[in-house]
């Protein structure tokens, strides 16, 4: 993001962890470091892509970003005014502006409401126009996501799962949101269903201008979607850049093996990535005792010593290309590919 442009959302040192308690009465055994600073921002009308593996803090993250979870640490400014300290009542208005799409479109849905009372809910919540007024509302979403209106009687378990999804984008919308945050709002929904709906809401941002953060494990579906792409991995992000360099030119050796372990690479002009690297072997460490210095040294194939003892910042190291990464620090740097 160009710093001229004012960020809608930014987030500083953001760190959320979850105490471990010892038995029933007993005291605290231990955290889990869920998130551990994270530094961004979202400019108006940008979709920001994070991925990484699961349990890497991405559905946490967004979460955060929307109060639905409290921060330990760290700030999140919504257009200069950091959001992160506000009580309920003074964050009331802030509700409007922010919305979130959820994985599971059945899980999120109130089996109890119909179609349209689900859609309407924020209207009457928000105190929003009179019954009449959201009644027209609510049609209005409904033929906007691609649902008939009359389906507004009809309840959760009678649509199919890209419907459903439909359902909860149309929700979303009805307050008129600045920023939605899409958790893996495609992930459980069949191929073709899945470029439907991504393909909606690239159309609702145009139309809308709205931001997202689009929160998914999905390489495809990010370079999709995405202006931006920020990989995570355990907790912290190691590279954040634009979607033509990170899938071109990736320099942190994380996201080098998330794109090598694509089952089918996309074939690019000029060549793409030819070289034969290093595969990822192991698993991600523990939340709960995490590695020393870069948490990622464990599963790295370039690692030396620093790595092990000294955590890497997030810097600049062309202009906007970040990287959290000792290789690219100044230090001495190692080719990420193998000869052949």
């Amino acid at each position: 993001m160009s710093a001229a442009v004012e960020p809608l959302i930014a987030v500083e040192g953001l760190r959320k962890s979850f105490p471990i308690q010892r038995g029933l009465f007993g005291g605290k055994a231990g955290e889990v470091h869920a998130v551990d600073g994270l530094d961004f921002a979202i400019a108006p009308g940008e979709t920001l892509g994070l991925v990484g593996e699961s349990g890497c803090g991405k559905s946490t993250a967004g979460r955060l970003l929307l109060r639905l979870i409290e921060p330990t640490a760290g700030r999140v400014s919504y257009r200069g005014t950091d959001i992160a300290g506000l009580d309920r009542a003074a964050m009331l208005p802030f509700r409007q502006r922010m919305q979130m799409i959820h994985q599971d479109p059945y899980a999120s849905l109130n089996p109890r409401m119909s179609a349209g009372d689900i859609v309407g809910e924020p209207l009457v919540i928000h105190g929003i126009g009179n019954a009449a007024e959201r009644r027209e509302k609510v049609a209005a979403l409904f033929a906007r996501v691609g649902l008939r209106p009359d389906q507004q009687q009809n309840y959760a378990h009678e649509f199919s799962g890209g419907q459903r999804q439909r359902l909860g984008i149309a929700r979303a919308l009805a307050l008129g949101p600045e920023l939605i945050v899409c958790d893996e709002p495609v992930s459980a929904l069949d191929v073709s269903i899945r470029a439907q709906i991504l393909n909606l809401l690239m159309d609702l941002q145009d139309e809308f201008g709205f931001s997202y953060l689009f929160v998914s494990h999905d390489l495809a579906v990010v370079e999709h979607i995405s202006h931006r792409v920020a990989v995570m991995y355990l907790g912290r992000i190691v590279e954040l850049t634009d979607r033509a360099t990170l899938f071109d030119a990736p320099l942190h050796p994380y996201t080098e093996a998330l794109l090598e372990a694509v089952p089918v690479p996309k074939v690019r002009p000029g060549g793409g990535r030819k070289a034969r690297r290093k595969p990822l072997v192991g698993d991600v460490p523990s939340p709960i005792n995490r590695p020393r210095g870069c948490h990622f040294h464990p599963r790295c194939a370039y690692a030396h010593d620093r790595c092990r003892s000294e955590e890497p910042a997030l810097r600049e190291v062309t202009p906007g290309h970040q990287v959290a990464c000792h290789l690219h620090d100044g230090g001495p740097r190692l080719p990420l590919a193998l000869p052949g």
